[in-house]
């Protein structure tokens, strides 16, 4: 048999090796194992489903962060006081507004108030294919459905609260009268392991006060104990009767 025989062979089993290979991926058999595609148009929803510890090194003091912002404003007042800065934005010190002389709740109170609303040493959240269901001890539930944009959650005379989803993060908004505001905004790591909930307290369109916290997951014990996190001796357990509630 010649060489040109020969490479014509060769080349014949080529193209048909080609003709089965194409024909392979072609096949709907293989289709229906394919990835699918990704819907870019479809928001991401996190899973922020689980038990949560507060790591009190990893968040804010709301003493230190109040000596922070105290120390920030008696900066800027000097600042106004020696002529610099003056087409800036208005100053507020304590509860009085120095440009417009409007009052609302000084610093101090809404640092104490970010402290109170935060004191929670574990979270517990739940969440399914519909809602998000955040869980707080001695304070109602946070609840926000998955759907695209803001849902009202609750409206009356005594304030109204509304939730919704940034990107990945999942914010709640809450206004009370006298024109406070109160925001949270929960975030969680790639890996499903670490929780971070920012807490903004502002009043009548001032300067809001931030507090930042931190959370990681942890195995929660049964029911049948109560715990709690202190910053000196971590988590402590205590046996709960049978008439006492869950924490």
């Amino acid at each position: 048999m010649s060489a040109q025989t020969n490479n014509l062979t060769v080349r014949s089993l080529w193209g048909l090796e080609l003709l089965l290979f194409g024909f392979f991926w072609a096949s709907p058999l293989w289709a229906q194992d394919d990835l699918p595609v990704l819907d870019l148009d479809t928001p991401l929803r996190m899973n922020f489903a689980g038990s949560w510890e507060k790591d009190f090194a990893r968040s804010d003091s709301w003493e230190d962060e109040l000596s922070r912002m105290m120390q920030v404003r008696q900066e800027q007042a000097a600042a106004q006081r020696s002529g610099v800065g003056l087409g800036g934005p208005a100053v507020s010190v304590g509860n009085i507004n120095m440009r417009s002389g409007r009052r609302g709740s000084s610093i101090v109170d809404l640092a104490r108030l970010a402290e109170y609303v935060t004191r929670q040493s574990t979270l517990e959240i739940h969440q399914d294919r519909d809602q998000v269901r955040i869980e707080r001890s001695g304070e109602a539930p946070l609840v926000c459905s998955l759907l695209d944009g803001p849902t009202e959650t609750f409206s009356s005379a005594h304030g109204a609260e509304v939730c919704g989803w940034d990107l990945t993060q999942l914010v709640f908004r809450i206004m009370l009268p006298s024109d406070l505001v109160i925001v949270h905004r929960f975030s969680v790591s790639a890996d499903n392991e670490q929780l971070r909930m920012l807490t903004s307290i502002s009043s009548r369109g001032g300067t809001p006060f931030n507090l930042r916290q931190a959370f990681n997951r942890y195995e929660a014990p049964p029911d049948e104990f109560n715990c709690v996190i202190t910053v000196s001796r971590g988590r402590v357990c205590s046996l709960r009767t049978p008439l006492e509630p869950p924490r």
